[in-house]
């Protein structure tokens, strides 16, 4: 009873119209026809006032949708007293609602499955071991939590235990347990093994990564796919053809029930429905590996790309430079100059600043505290450090202060940072920055899909950009690039457009191509924010999943309307020779719905994976490949 009630709360003109049906039904049944037309025909005439209305409001917006038919088609069927036809129509579209909800429903079943498993609640560990269960919002950086066997972590951060064993699969995509020792970030969201372990918050629930996904997620559903832009292309020909099929078979029969016959055939709900439930198949499908699209439109756009541009550092690159050398300059000391540079960077935000800040602790310096501090985005950073003014960044920065500032020539796939001392060159560091090990199966996999132009988009230098992007396979590269030029690229480059990038320096282009993918697992929530598409792994490959799906979804998507499309004119043309009754007529379209709904729905399956694009599996703590991951996680609870 309780369901019974639920469903006539969320679907009123559903259940209105089966009400009036089977009132209708009965009593032509004990042979009442009078009243059952007259109450038929008053029904049918109040739907069709009300679609009318929402009709000539859309036509007055410029939008001619399908609704034409569906009024057509119950106004034929009244006019010719066909009254149990018209009720079936209003059926069938009311009905149609509920169905697209119940697909609909089962086609973002990933995306729903992540906002039903956020973390609520926090086991936070007090003074003497004293535990306290806490809301998951009243957990504050620094924090001490228990995760128990089995639970989510509820915040991100730092792994107190020695080991521990977590799966990622909802954030990342990655179907196997992953490994993380003492010190090693943890993202909220995963799912803790079978041993107890202690972790350190590092930041607020609303600051962590699973409240971020939430938040994308959250957009994505209210995010409208791009039913209006496809069936639309679909909706003035096929009234058309449908018209002129019903006007002619009226004309040549002489009979105005053919007219009827043939539109009650001719009404749009695999249209209206097949689309939608499509491209929310699609979506919930990238959800599943670990990449999040935000509606059905990026989802088109992405199946219409033709250019693929990538950022260099963060996201061809692993984004972790590491410090190869320190070349000082006359009269400077090596040591010095990195543990100032080290001491600006604190107050910078570029990925090459934490790799000068990890030499320096590795080394053992000790870092001063700056004050009067300021970067200058994408060029570099300057502080006073001490009783020094200390200019860190890119050549051209620091030659602002010494023009005879130089680098000496760098080794392929090698950057260099340069430093300033009160006004004087003091030397520069030198970055290595490794390329991801799928780069070039990426790129190798993104041609053979279709994408004819790649291009790299990079504000490092041409020595280092040219060396990496050789690597991944990519000829055409653009290097020393401004924000603001990386956007002007952009624009130029052919149609379809997507961009791939990872930092704040990105977020400008990735809103300004067709389509923007960001690295999201270390990426800038600025660039996450920006983008259109969100990889939540930190794995390149994923961009040609990325792609491949939005292609199947928008091909499902199609090739359901077309079925539509296909059938019904198949059936209309079959109902203009006579031979389908309106009633059967009405009943066969509910089929024709039906049989487009359970094809958008393929929009759920499909690879979520590349062998060829896989990553290698790290190690487990001590040194041994675990094949099984029960024994994995067998291991590490042991």
């Amino acid at each position: 009873m309780t369901k019974v009630i639920g469903f006539v709360r969320s679907f009123p003109v559903v259940s209105l119209t089966l009400a009036i049906g089977t009132l209708v039904l009965a009593l032509l049944g004990l042979g009442h026809s009078g009243p059952a037309q007259w109450i038929a025909t008053g029904y049918v005439a109040v739907i069709i006032l009300i679609t009318s209305t929402d009709m000539v409001r859309d036509i007055l917006r410029g939008h001619w949708g399908l609704d034409i038919l569906a009024v057509i088609a119950m106004v034929a069927t009244l006019a010719v007293g066909e009254y149990v036809a018209s009720l079936i129509i209003v059926l069938m579209l009311s009905g149609g609602e509920a169905l697209e909800v119940y697909a609909a429903g089962r086609a973002r079943a990933e995306l729903t499955s992540l906002l039903d498993r956020a973390p609520r609640r926090a086991r936070r560990v007090g003074d003497g071991d004293r535990m306290e269960d806490i809301d998951v919002d009243e957990v504050v950086v620094g924090d001490i939590l228990l995760v128990r066997p089995a639970e989510v972590v509820p915040v991100d951060g730092d792994l107190l235990d020695a080991e521990a064993v977590f799966d990622e699969s909802s954030l990342t995509g990655e179907s196997l347990p992953v490994e993380r020792v003492r010190g090693d970030s943890l993202m909220s969201g995963s799912v803790n093994g079978q041993r107890a372990v202690q972790m350190r918050a590092t930041a607020t629930a609303a600051d962590s990564q699973y409240q971020q996904i939430l938040t994308l997620v959250a957009e994505a559903e209210d995010a409208k796919a791009p039913t209006v832009r496809v069936a639309d292309r679909f909706a003035v020909p096929f009234t058309i053809v449908s018209l002129l099929i019903a006007g002619i078979a009226w004309w040549v029969s002489g009979d105005p029930v053919r007219f009827a016959e043939v539109l009650v055939l001719a009404t749009p709900c695999p249209l209206l429905i097949a689309a939608p439930v499509a491209f929310m198949g699609g979506m919930s499908r990238s959800a599943r590996s670990g990449v999040i699209v935000k509606g059905g439109a990026t989802l088109e756009s992405l199946a219409r790309a033709r250019t693929v541009a990538f950022d260099k550092t963060g996201t061809l690159s692993h984004g972790r430079p590491e410090l190869a050398e320190v070349r000082p300059a006359n009269g400077f000391d090596a040591d010095e100059v990195l543990r100032l540079a080290a001491s600006a960077e604190q107050f910078s935000s570029h990925v090459l600043a934490a790799g000068v800040i990890r030499a320096a602790q590795h080394r053992g310096l000790s870092l001063a505290a700056g004050v009067d501090a300021s970067e200058v985005a994408t060029h570099g950073v300057e502080a006073r450090i001490g009783r020094h003014a200390v200019r860190v960044g890119k050549l051209g920065f620091v030659q602002e202060v010494d023009p005879a500032a130089d680098f000496d020539d760098l080794e392929a796939g090698h950057t260099a940072v340069a430093v300033a001392v009160d006004g004087r060159f003091a030397g520069t560091l030198v970055l290595r920055d490794a390329l991801r090990e799928n780069a070039a199966a990426t790129v190798r996999v993104l041609r053979e899909a279709g994408i004819g132009h790649v291009a790299m988009l990079t504000g490092d230098n041409e020595a280092t950009a040219r060396s990496l992007a050789g690597a991944a396979g990519i000829d055409e590269v653009h290097a020393s690039l401004l924000p603001q030029d990386k956007v002007r690229l952009v624009s130029e480059l052919e149609p379809r457009v997507v961009m791939v990038g990872d930092g704040v320096n990105d977020a400008p282009v990735l809103a300004a191509a067709d389509v923007g993918i960001a690295m999201g697992a270390r990426g800038s929530t600025a660039a996450s924010e920006s983008a259109d598409v969100v990889i939540m792994a930190d794995d390149i490959g994923k961009v040609a999943q990325a792609l491949e799906i939005g292609r199947d979804t928008y091909r499902v998507a199609l090739t359901a309307i077309w079925i539509g499309v296909v059938l019904s004119i198949g059936l209309m043309v079959v109902a203009a020779f006579g031979h389908i009754p309106a009633v059967a007529g009405a009943l066969t379209q509910e089929l024709v719905d039906l049989a487009t709904i359970l094809y958008a729905l393929r929009a759920l399956r499909g690879r979520t994976s590349h062998p060829e694009l896989a990553l290698p599996r790290a190690l487990p703590p001590g040194g041994a490949a675990w094949q099984d991951p029960a024994q994995r996680v067998g291991a590490a609870s042991g």
